[in-house]
């Protein structure tokens, strides 16, 4: 069997949330298969044991977390996205931004001729970059 990697988000609670954001952000998201705890698990009943999310050909698995952990997500890793457009990069900083955090905001910082850098509401680290 061929290795696969992907990237893994793990969520306290947030993950159907979180695809909803991120599938209304890019046009382009598809989802992929969607498991669900079942009543078995009383507190976890109806979230997401597991799901798929394929954005720009980069397959990423998102979860929550039946276990409570003292981390979260860290800016250290971030989800780069090459924006199409002046107009693509202004709507995916809006609405990924909102409620998030801003590190870098929307701008031309000379490497790129619009860049941001955020943390959307649920502490994904995002990386927008206008070419």
């Amino acid at each position: 069997m061929a290795e696969r990697a992907s990237t893994f988000l793990m969520f306290d609670g947030q993950a159907e949330e979180a695809l909803s954001l991120y599938r209304g952000t890019f046009e382009s998201a598809e989802l992929g298969p969607v498991e669900r705890y079942g009543p078995d698990q009383e507190k976890m009943n109806g979230k997401i044991k597991r799901a798929a999310l394929i954005l720009g050909g980069q397959r990423f698995l998102l979860i929550d977390s039946p276990a409570k952990h003292e981390f979260g997500f860290t800016p250290a890793i971030s989800i780069f996205v090459e924006c199409d457009s002046a107009t693509d990069i202004v709507e995916k900083f809006a609405a990924l931004s909102a409620d998030g955090q801003t590190f870098m905001p929307l701008d031309n910082y000379g490497f790129s001729t619009r860049f941001a850098w955020i943390a959307d509401r649920f502490g994904v680290s995002w990386q927008l970059n206008l070419p």
